[in-house]
């Protein structure tokens, strides 16, 4: 999953896929998510040493073998408060992503000092006040450019690129703020519920074209995007749905802005999912769509058969597994008509 945007719709657009929309994180699923590869997997010392080393973005890093006190800046906020970890330190998240948070994740969230924005605009005299033994970042090249040498300055810091693959971006985390057991809970149900779903769905599955389909609420008037990363990706990638995406090489599908007229060029698939709220009900940007009388009118809709599907993010394995259960309850619907 590309983090970059290149369209007019600009870094607004790359932020809310980043987070719960569609991130943040690579399309490739070569992590495994244990922590065990990638950039930020442990490469020395155990647990009983005072320190290990970790390779990472930003080079190898010693760190703290049992860090107390952590500062996560950037996409690791929620992956390491979803892991249980409780950060002393965290920067800013949006109101649409804290509202879908379970409520000890919230709780976890408040509790931390906001030590700036997601970017480079990091208040580093608060930062240090808070003697952080470990700072987790990931955000844009540019800003480490700006603050990253600072960072390291105040304590270890390890740093994850934007193109790292969500599991593995999830194990590395694990990894490094030393909250493995929580992982390891977290994987075993992802792939129990994919196994799930495949088994239980795999014939209604076969042999259907889907399309996924969002608005942002970035997205221009009179717009929306056939969405090709975020949660239709585990979608097609994990679970094996027949969604398109763009042509190796190529910016993503939702990168595109398509007009309302371009809704009647549905019909040529066989189920549609579409975003909802955790009650069900479409996202506050898509109800424009659904208003639209070609919407209304399209034979996938009339039939039921296009599904309402809640993801509240797909960086990290806990909102993941909340996506994994509003595809089921869809697929569920699908599969009895």
């Amino acid at each position: 999953m590309s983090n970059t945007l290149r369209t007019r719709r600009g870094t607004a657009v790359a932020a809310a896929l980043m987070s719960a929309s569609l991130l943040l994180t690579a399309c490739g699923s070569d992590g495994d998510g244990d922590g065990s590869g990638g950039k930020a997997a442990a490469t020395g010392g155990d647990t009983s040493a005072k320190t290990r080393t970790v390779e990472a973005e930003n080079g190898t890093v010693k760190i703290p073998a049992a860090p107390r006190r952590i500062v996560t800046i950037g996409n690791t906020n929620l992956p390491f408060i979803d892991l249980g970890g409780k950060p002393v330190g965290v920067t800013e998240v949006s109101d649409s992503e804290l509202a879908v948070l379970p409520q000890e994740q919230k709780a976890a969230y408040e509790a931390a000092e906001v030590v700036g924005s997601s970017g480079g605009d990091v208040d580093l005299e608060k930062l240090a006040a808070l003697r952080p033994d470990l700072i987790l970042v990931q955000f844009h090249a540019n800003d480490w450019d700006k603050v990253g040498k600072r960072l390291e300055s105040i304590a270890p810091t390890v740093l994850w690129g934007l193109d790292t693959e969500w599991k593995a971006f999830a194990g590395e985390i694990a990894t490094a703020g030393a909250v493995t057991d929580e992982l390891g809970r977290q994987k075993a149900e992802f792939e129990k519920k994919v196994a799930k779903i495949k088994q239980a769905y795999g014939k209604t599955v076969d042999g259907t074209k889907f399309v996924d389909v969002s608005r942002g609420d970035w997205s221009d008037p009179g717009t929306f995007y056939i969405a090709d990363i975020g949660c239709s990706e585990i979608a097609r990638d994990d679970i094996g749905l027949d969604l398109p995406q763009a042509a190796e090489g190529k910016d993503p599908l939702a990168y595109e802005s398509l007009p309302f007229e371009q809704i009647a060029e549905l019909s040529s698939y066989d189920v549609i999912t579409y975003p909802v709220d955790a009650e069900g009900r479409p996202t506050e940007p898509f109800v424009p769509v659904t208003k639209t009388n070609t919407w209304k009118t399209l034979p996938t809709v009339t039939s039921g058969r296009a599904l309402g599907v809640f993801c509240p993010g797909n960086n990290s394995y806990g909102p993941v597994l909340r996506y994994l259960d509003s595809l089921d309850s869809a697929l569920a619907k699908l599969s009895t008509r």
